[in-house]
């Protein structure tokens, strides 16, 4: 492997290297590099928060008093903030590159929210725990967190009316895709699952009085199944295995679908159901470090503000200020737009996201100023705007210079720019490199994260 599938496998796999780092790479084969990749990632580090002060809050009495209820969903929301923080600072420090990255994959796969933060904490470590896992584990393992069934209506779902929520979204948007199962499917299905339920400990309670026990007929089959063997039926399909693969490739190799590497994937994932050994075949397979896929693929909000904190260390000092520039780039971790996630891919681009992606840099490294207004009517939009006034603000950041200094010591130009550039830079940008000068000083870091080539990964 030269430097730069190096660099395109890290960048996939996790959020880019330093040029230092990929030095080191660079004398490993490429079947050492992806097995370290791996290794890195076989322990499962859970995301933990401290939740004691919940545990005063008893579920009757926050029933009973709104002013109960109040003081515990203020509690919940303060510390769901944080969490998000802990999170955000999880992927920009973690040694378990490969697992981090899938767990957000699969955040983005498996769309749930809640507002309650143990049972949020408990589904982030699952998404974690299941990452590189036994896919069928993982989709029964969903199907009974307490998240998922009162994100997608399982608690309402009764053997004398059976809610279809969950049953259509787990065979539309987590297992086969639109247009490959019936409406009968889907209220069979539906029956399967009913008597899910979950307690005020975020524990699963089956609720065996208003399951449905009678006779499904589900893709053909017959018998009285419950949730797991619905699952079951579903990943006999290789459909589901085809689904899983497209949007696999889609994150992590190229938007646009290569069908017959698709086909592949799709033989290796049917097998076993095993994610790993999918993402080590794709890892591995010569097509993935095809020019095509090289820096071709914007990166999301989150891989952008790591990525540039993979270079130079960024501490947000305020949680509020990590959390609006989430909110103006749209992608707030934890909080999805909808239970189809986010788009990704151009649709991360907009007016206003754009701005703010080319003054990030400086916002972050430089303490630029910058003003951010309401936007429309929801309190929880922002938008930048840039307004010279004494209402400026800048943001509450550490950044650790002495850290770059030291990483980029005796890195030259064409070497640094080589680790943080993977797409083609067009000849304005060549010539505009040119007049930095050297282009490891601290000055032009910011200069270099700003050019459009830098959105690209």
């Amino acid at each position: 492997m030269n430097k730069k599938h190096i660099l395109h496998l890290y960048w996939r796999a996790g959020f880019g290297l330093l040029p230092k780092q990929l030095d080191l790479l660079a004398a490993k084969s490429k079947e050492q590099i992806i097995n370290d990749l791996f290794l890195e990632s076989k322990k499962t580090s859970l995301l933990r928060i401290n939740t004691t002060g919940l545990d005063t809050f008893k579920e009757e009495a926050i029933k009973k008093s709104p002013e109960v209820k109040k003081d515990y969903n203020l509690l919940n929301a303060n510390l769901m903030k944080k969490y998000n923080h802990i999170w955000f600072n999880r992927l920009a420090t973690s040694k378990e590159t490969l697992r981090e990255k899938m767990t957000l994959f699969w955040a983005n796969h498996f769309v749930a929210k809640d507002a309650r933060i143990k049972n949020v904490e408990q589904y982030n470590n699952l998404l974690r725990k299941h990452a590189l896992g036994d896919f069928r584990q993982f989709v029964k393992a969903v199907s009974r967190e307490p998240v998922m069934i009162q994100f997608l209506n399982l608690n309402q779902n009764n053997k004398s009316k059976p809610n279809e929520n969950f049953a259509r979204e787990l065979m539309e948007l987590f297992t086969l895709g639109t247009g490959h199962y019936s409406e009968k499917d889907i209220k069979e299905s539906a029956r399967a699952f009913t008597g899910y339920r979950y307690n005020f400990k975020s524990q699963f309670v089956f609720n065996d009085k208003q399951h449905d026990p009678e006779i499904k007929t589900f893709f053909e089959e017959k018998g009285n199944f419950e949730g797991d063997q619905i699952i079951d039926i579903i990943l006999k399909q290789k459909q589901c295995a085809r689904f899983i693969s497209e949007k696999v490739y889609k994150y992590f190799v190229n938007e646009e679908i290569n069908i017959s590497h698709v086909n592949l994937m799709t033989e290796v994932f049917y097998k076993d159901y095993n994610i790993e050994n999918l993402m080590r075949y794709v890892f591995g397979s010569d097509w993935f470090y095809n020019q095509e896929n090289i820096g071709t693929k914007i990166k999301s909000p989150i891989e952008l503000l790591i990525g540039i904190g993979k270079i130079i260390p960024i501490k947000f000092n305020k949680t509020k200020e990590l959390l609006k520039i989430q909110i103006i780039l749209d992608q707030k971790l934890l909080y999805p737009t909808n239970v189809a996630g986010w788009k990704g891919g151009k649709n991360w681009i907009n007016t206003n996201s754009i701005l703010v992606r080319i003054k990030l840099p400086t916002m972050l490294l430089e303490k630029e100023s910058f003003t951010i207004q309401p936007k429309g009517n929801f309190t929880d939009k922002f938008k930048l705007v840039s307004v010279k006034n004494k209402y400026q603000e800048k943001l509450d950041v550490r950044v650790d210079w002495k850290s770059y200094q030291q990483a980029v010591k005796k890195v030259s130009s064409n070497d640094l720019i080589s680790s943080l550039i993977l797409s083609e830079i067009n000849l304005g940008t060549q010539n505009y490199l040119k007049t930095l000068g050297r282009l490891t000083k601290r000055k032009n870091l910011s200069k270099i994260m700003s050019l459009p080539e830098y959105q690209m990964c």
